[in-house]
């Protein structure tokens, strides 16, 4: 039995465009294939999704505020919709879950990208603005903040791959938007600690194991350059881990196991980030892991492979301190739809949203029970 160490948080992750419905913000006005619509109606059942998340013995669940729900017009705050996500915290406290807030998740209100979003040379102050207001509301209740989720991936598909939201296809353009956001994460460092100096905060960066020639460049650009950036100004990180590359990915056979979208699975590659992520002597907490499987048969050993070698990185003296499985429940994946089913719990989009546990939170659900593998 491998056991992990006394206080580990286990939990699930979501995200709020892709599992509340209801939300106007860039995507929702960007065309058929990105608005979410309904999703999965998490916003009116995230009690009942709660009471899953705590039957499969979760002691932590990270979650994103909405900011165009908070600020649906520049300088406006909504306080029926504080109201509502501090309900939300209520009802995770509730259930002895520990809440870790992300503040930004791809998403922003059409009022800001009208002033050319992270582009504008006041994107910082705009964002601080509303950091501020969050966590002065929740200050007592949240002590885990996470300020930005995977800039990188953000930079490269809206600015550099043009696939997303705003659709523009620059280089430059896309190191800018990182770099205003690297600004704006820094300015919500400081004015959360202001307000609760005992508040944990950091980013969740999305990370790719490399292998091969093009190996030390491409872990720069892509895994710890934005990191580099913040450096001094996170108290935790948080990484986001799906998948290795390296140039044999191009060929149309893929070696090795693969998920529903293609992806690589390799479990060892987590330890081998996680090594690296050691040389910024901060905590470690695994924010997302996990694949897209509609059938649900891989989910289990995924997880639990992954798991061995994380453990093997906190024998080896790295602070790892939680891990949250991507997803909680099925959601929208992005550009790809509602076709890509990331949930431990399957959501029945044909018959009214019903949720169904898929046989992988039950193995999850023991992990997390006897805090061990």
């Amino acid at each position: 039995m491998l056991k992990f160490p006394e206080n580990f948080y286990w939990g699930t992750a979501t995200s709020s465009y892709q599992v509340e419905g209801g939300i106007r913000n860039d995507w929702s006005v960007a065309g058929k294939k990105y608005d979410a619509g309904i999703a999965c109606d998490h916003y009116h059942r995230f009690e009942e999704d709660f009471d899953l998340a705590k039957s499969m013995n979760n002691n932590a669940h990270r979650f994103s505020i909405e900011w165009a729900r908070i600020e649906p017009e520049e300088g406006k705050f909504d306080q029926k919709e504080i109201e509502h996500y501090r309900n939300v915290i209520l009802a995770l406290k509730k259930r002895g879950m520990e809440p870790f807030v992300t503040l930004y998740h791809f998403f922003l209100p059409i009022w800001f990208v009208k002033k050319d979003g992270w582009l504008n040379a006041d994107a910082a102050k705009y964002f601080e603005r509303f950091v501020e207001k969050i966590v002065l509301e929740y200050k007592d209740l949240v002590k885990f903040w996470i300020t930005i989720n995977e800039a990188n991936v953000y930079a490269s598909h809206s600015f550099l791959r043009g696939n997303w939201p705003p659709f523009e296809k620059s280089f430059y353009k896309s190191q800018q938007v990182l770099k205003g956001i690297a600004e704006a994460h820094k300015k919500s460092y400081e004015v959360i600690h202001k307000i609760n100096p005992d508040s944990q905060v950091g980013v969740s960066q999305m990370c790719i194991s490399y292998k091969g020639i093009l190996r030390f460049f491409s872990e720069y650009y892509w895994n710890y350059q934005f990191l580099d950036q913040i450096k001094d100004f996170q108290d935790f990180i948080g990484l986001n881990y799906y998948f290795s590359s390296s140039v044999f990915d191009i060929l149309p056979i893929k070696l090795g196991s693969i998920s529903d979208l293609n992806w690589k699975i390799n479990p060892q590659g987590i330890y081998k980030l996680l090594k690296t992520l050691k040389g910024y002597n901060r905590p470690i907490y695994i924010t997302e892991n996990g694949l897209a499987d509609a059938k649900d048969e891989k989910r289990k050993n995924f997880i639990i492979n992954h798991l061995k070698w994380i453990h093997k990185a906190i024998e080896d003296g790295i602070d790892v301190r939680g891990y949250f499985h991507w997803s909680l429940i099925d959601n929208l994946e992005l550009h790809r739809g509602f076709g890509p089913r990331f949930g431990l719990v399957e959501i029945d989009y044909e018959n009214d949203l019903k949720r169904i546990p898929r046989p992988s939170s039950k193995a999850y659900s023991e992990i997390c029970k006897n805090n061990a593998l």
